[in-house]
């Protein structure tokens, strides 16, 4: 009899919870965003990078699209704003900065401005317009500061990033990959000694080969667990653009290749963009909550930053 009302019970619960979840559902509403065109914004994407290797300062300037839309290929070009005025003050002078549009550079440089700026040559399909310190008349320095304005048709946007003082590393080693090691690859560690004065944020590249650097997913951290301590931490090689993940080799290095590691300091608004914009990434499926990314850039989205950078090559070890 216990039996019998035991599956009765059961019985009745699995009927409760498919009534619950068919009334639920029929209580349901679409929700469908407001995807107005007029409501675009300025998109602001710019760096000021010390370092005796640094690539030229420039800013890209686009407009925002809507989060539910079509983006054609002969559309993404009008993206990019053009014939603003954007200029940056390192603390001594005003510096304006020159358009420079891509698509206007004989074919056999295209490619070389591209990778100089830090842009994929196979995004040179559409005219992407930069601005840039040509002539590399602003002042970059450790302990910088740098305030960005720009000029939209009297739509003005500004930002301020600095320069951190720079934190060196050392003890670099490559280890056996964890678990059954593989022969071909290895991963790197090294030590650094955080300084305990002040909080500090980091951020890092890799390039393999001569190719271009690349930020790994998770590029920046805070000194948080090891504030004033000298500590091991990993660093991850890179993922290079259209190459597949494998979670059993991506994040290696492989032995006999050469590598540079670009180490960087940051400060807290720089890191705070990348660390919203990697967990909103990461954070997908359906339950998933929104995460708004960060920016510095008042008047629009996007981020102004400043990086302090060091640069180790290594001839990873057979």
């Amino acid at each position: 009899m216990t039996k019998f009302n035991h599956t009765i019970r059961h019985t009745y619960f699995l009927a409760f919870i498919i009534v619950a979840v068919a009334f639920l559902t029929s209580c349901e509403s679409a929700y469908i965003p407001d995807t107005d065109a007029s409501q675009q914004e300025y998109v602001v994407e710019g760096y000021i990078e010390v370092n005796d290797n640094a690539n030229p300062t420039f800013i890209l300037l686009t407009r925002s699209i809507p989060f539910i839309g079509e983006v054609k290929a002969d559309k993404f070009t009008e993206l990019f704003v053009k014939d603003a005025k954007v200029s940056i003050n390192d603390g001594t002078k005003n510096v304006e900065l020159t358009q420079l549009c891509l698509g206007d550079l004989p074919p056999e440089i295209r490619d070389a401005a591209a990778l100089l700026l830090g842009i994929n040559p196979d995004s040179l399909k559409s005219d992407i317009c930069v601005y840039v310190d040509l002539f590399e008349q602003i002042n970059k320095r450790e302990g910088g500061k740098y305030d960005l304005s720009i000029d939209i048709g009297g739509k003005i946007l500004t930002a301020t990033t600095t320069t951190p003082r720079r934190v060196q590393l050392t003890d670099f080693v490559f280890k056996p990959t964890p678990g059954v090691a593989i022969d071909s690859l290895a991963q790197l560690f090294c030590t650094i000694e955080d300084p305990g004065t002040e909080e500090n944020y980091y951020r890092y590249f890799t390039s393999s080969l001569g190719g271009q650097f690349v930020a790994p997913f998770g590029s920046v951290t805070n000194d948080k667990i090891f504030n004033g301590k000298k500590f091991e931490i990993p660093f991850n090689r890179a993922i290079n653009p259209g190459e597949d993940f494998d979670p059993f080799t991506s994040g290696y290095f492989l032995r006999g290749d050469t590598i540079v590691l670009k180490a960087c300091t940051i400060d807290k608004d720089h890191f705070d963009f990348w660390s919203t914009r990697d967990f909103a990434a990461n954070n997908g499926g359906p339950f998933a909550s929104y995460t708004r990314i960060k920016t510095n850039i008042n008047g629009g989205l996007g981020i102004f930053g400043g990086y302090t950078a060091t640069e180790y090559s290594f001839v990873v070890p057979k």
